[in-house]
């Protein structure tokens, strides 16, 4: 359906890929059992249990030229679900969802979203200086929170429905929201109470990522920074998701105010040429080298170095 990075990273290291076994092989498979493969035949204990087509580099080449030839099918199908949901959800960005009242002060902050997305590390190390200069607003969506603790930074607040976010970034936490369904269902909710945390309830479509830019942005944010988050078609269907509605009438809002820092440490990936480094060697000395020897001590030194070779002559 849509060009897969995974099969190919996969490959690139050696790891033996299945396609096609069927529900029933995984359904019988519990984690940790052992199993051999052959030919695509796959045993357990001596047992056939299942059959699937081994994938060579080859074949994940062809099938991924395949799918970028279908890349215009799925978009015409995703660009028609986006629009339909967008006439229903418009009310998101219209004032017809009420943001709950929170005890962060936005108000003429920075504030960083934080998504554990692609590259999510090398992103955060290159806007390190920005973070340690302007001092953002830390928001972690969900396992984002992990994400900049591994970093070595604490959120300020996390926002999700907390499904991949650990205990331990929960407690670090100052604020937390939990993502509730529009009909105020909250289901991540206990955990939070479990742990003897309070909680923000916010019923709203859409993302995590999408009410934390939100709620950034209704409460007078100066400038929100977006981090490893979602913004195109592959990273939505690879979501399960069959459109982007609330994203794009999030962004279409706040668009004024929003970077996007996905992928920055591309930019940054050049090294340094052995002959600037040279350049920097002579430039740093060549002013020693013409002080020294409009010093009188130095003179002096030279002219009995001169001496001396005259009198070895």
């Amino acid at each position: 359906r849509y060009p897969n990075k995974g099969p190919k990273i996969l490959i690139d290291n050696n790891i033996l890929i299945i396609d096609n076994v069927g529900e029933k092989v995984f359904e019988d498979l519990k984690e940790g059992q052992i199993i051999e493969v052959n030919n695509g035949l796959i045993y357990r204990d001596g047992q056939l249990i299942g059959q699937g087509e081994v994938m060579d580099k080859s074949v994940v080449e062809q099938k991924t030229k395949i799918a970028y030839e279908n890349m215009s099918v799925e978009l015409d199908r995703f660009i028609d679900n986006t629009i339909e949901y967008a006439k229903r959800e418009k009310g998101f960005i219209l004032g017809e969802t009420e943001i709950p009242k929170m005890a962060t002060d936005y108000k003429d902050r920075h504030v960083l979203v934080v998504v554990r997305g692609q590259d999510y590390k090398e992103d955060l190390a290159t806007i390190r200086s920005y973070i340690e200069e302007m001092k953002p607003i830390l928001v972690g969506v969900d396992g984002g929170a992990d994400a900049l603790i591994e970093c070595g930074y604490d959120p300020d607040v996390i926002v999700g429905d907390m499904d991949s976010v650990t205990d331990e970034a929960l407690k670090k936490a100052k604020e937390i929201v939990v993502h509730a369904y529009v009909d105020g269902r909250a289901p991540g909710l206990k955990r939070v109470q479990d742990l003897g945390l309070d909680a923000v309830v916010f019923p709203a479509p859409g993302t995590s990522e999408d009410i934390a830019m939100l709620t950034a942005y209704e409460y007078g944010a100066e400038l929100i920074v977006a981090l490893g988050s979602h913004s195109n078609m592959i990273d939505f269907l690879e979501k399960g998701r069959k459109g982007m509605a609330s994203t794009f009438l999030v962004r279409l809002k706040i668009g004024a105010k929003l970077i996007d820092a996905k992928g920055v440490n591309l930019l940054y990936k050049s090294k340094l040429k052995m002959k600037y480094i040279w350049a920097l060697v002579v430039t740093a000395i060549f002013p020693v080298l013409i002080i020294a020897y409009l010093s009188p001590t130095v003179q002096q030194l030279i002219k009995l170095l001169q001496l001396k070779m005259k009198l070895n002559m």
